[in-house]
């Protein structure tokens, strides 16, 4: 494992959990939430373990996000 690059991709996992959280508008913490996997699965592949990070990709980058989007078409956007 290469030390920057671990430190790197922790640093923008730390900082988009903290946006996810703290942002008022659902539709940008869902689409936050699915940059947090898509930096996930680039940890994962980091650390070797490819098959964990293709899943993580597919699933909860891809399907996850586009059901949550699905979801928020069908509710309010906003957060009172």
């Amino acid at each position: 494992m290469i030390l920057p690059i671990d430190l790197i991709l922790l640093f923008f996992l730390v900082i988009i959990a903290i946006a996810a959280v703290t942002v008022k508008d659902i539709l940008a913490a869902v689409i936050l939430t699915g940059a947090y996997s898509f930096v996930m699965a680039n940890v994962w592949l980091q650390m070797g373990s490819s098959d964990v990070a293709f899943t993580e990709a597919a699933i909860g980058a891809g399907v996850s996000t586009a059901l949550m989007v699905a979801a928020i078409s069908r509710t309010t956007r906003w957060e009172k």
